[in-house]
C-alpha cells in the first residue's frame, strides 16, 4: 500500500524549506554587511517580543536588521509589511542595553534578497 500525504505533513516539508531558504539568506546578508564595513554581533536573536534575523555594528551605529528573501525580485516589494517592522523594533528595543552602549545609534534595516538581483539594503526602515 503505497504512503500518502496529509494534509499536515505536507506543510512540514514546505516550513523546513522556508527555514532553509531563510538561514541561506541570512548568511548571505550578512556576508554582504561585513563586505561594506560591518560586524555581525549576532545572528536569530530571540525575545519575548519576536526576531531579530542580524544585529550588526559599523562604528557607532548598531542596526538591527531583518532579512527578507523571495524566489524573485517581483515579489520583494510585499516581502516586508508595517507589522513585521514593528515587532522587530519591538525585540530591538528590548535587545538595545545588550548591544548598544551609551551614545550610540540605533536603527532596523531591513535586506531583501532574489536570485539574480543585488541585495537590496533599506536603512532604517522603521520610523516609529
Amino acid at each position: 500500500m503505497p504512503l500518502s500525504r496529509t494534509p499536515r505533513s505536507r506543510p512540514k516539508m514546505d516550513r523546513r524549506l522556508a527555514e532553509a531558504a531563510g538561514r541561506r539568506g541570512e548568511r548571505v546578508a550578512g556576508w554582504w554587511l561585513r563586505l561594506r564595513g560591518w560586524r555581525i554581533l549576532e545572528r536569530r536573536v530571540r525575545t519575548a517580543a519576536g526576531e531579530v534575523d542580524l544585529v550588526a555594528r559599523r562604528g557607532k551605529l548598531v542596526a538591527f536588521v531583518e532579512v527578507k528573501a523571495r524566489a524573485s525580485a517581483a515579489e520583494l516589494d510585499w516581502a516586508i509589511d508595517e507589522r513585521r517592522l514593528a515587532r522587530v523594533a519591538a525585540a530591538a528595543e528590548m535587545l538595545m542595553p545588550r548591544y548598544a552602549g551609551p551614545g550610540d545609534d540605533i536603527r532596523v534595516d531591513v535586506i531583501l534578497l532574489a536570485p539574480g538581483a543585488r541585495p537590496r539594503h533599506i536603512e532604517n526602515a522603521w520610523i516609529g
